[in-house]
């Protein structure tokens, strides 16, 4: 599933698609088919950690930038700890991600590996390897930030699609798990009337950042 902020602060599901894997040739098909129906650009795209789709994004819209949800990098590196060291591990992560600027945060990721670096080096790699596209948001104010540090928007609409399919385990097709999901989409849709908070400061913070991307829409 894909969900869409417009310049008019209204969010909307662009689409949703099935495949066998999530391939960079299938997010490649999905960003094609956004192209195709008429998504001309895209500012910031707030991704999964899913293999292959940053590349499909930049292939498809060169400009977008990439912020990968901080909530899934979390929760990929608390899997590799022992219940013991959990919840300090937890606690001293938190100081990366509500660092003030990218170079305090990067300060912080040091002082992370000097304490666990030996123990869980995967979670330090991880977050090194992911690092330009986890740190993309430091870069803007703090409500473009809440925005888009974490896919919580998309998650949420994926609550109120398995209260619907939750009960049935087994579809006899794609076509009829699509059908389920479209019409229990609509049912969602009917509930987002309003604007995304503060809309009017977020598009103004915006309009300096992608001056030459929104200007021409604006006019």
């Amino acid at each position: 599933m894909v969900i869409g902020i417009d310049l008019e602060g209204y969010k909307d599901v662009l689409g949703i698609w099935i495949g066998e894997s999530e391939s960079s040739k299938f997010w490649m098909n999905v960003c094609n088919d956004l192209r195709n129906r008429g998504v001309e650009d895209i500012l910031i795209a707030s991704v999964d950690n899913l293999k292959g789709f940053s590349d499909a994004i930049q292939a498809s819209f060169p400009k977008t930038e990439i912020q990968k949800c901080i909530v899934h990098q979390i929760r990929n590196s608390t899997k590799f700890v022992s219940y013991k060291d959990l919840k300090k591990v937890t606690h001293d992560l938190k100081p990366i991600y509500k660092a003030v600027n990218e170079e305090t945060a990067l300060l912080e990721l040091d002082r992370f590996e000097q304490e666990w670096g030996k123990k869980y080096p995967i979670i330090v790699r991880s977050w090194r390897n992911n690092w330009d596209e986890l740190a993309t948001f430091f870069k803007y104010p703090a409500e473009i930030r809440k925005l888009i540090y974490t896919t919580n928007i998309i998650e949420s609409y994926h609550r109120q699609l398995r209260k619907v399919t939750k009960g049935k385990s087994v579809f006899p097709n794609d076509e009829s798990l699509l059908k389920m999901l479209y019409l229990a989409t609509q049912d969602v849709l009917k509930k987002w009337t309003g604007r995304i908070q503060n809309w009017g400061q977020i598009l103004s913070q915006l309009a300096i950042y992608f001056e030459d991307r929104i200007e021409p829409h604006l006019n």
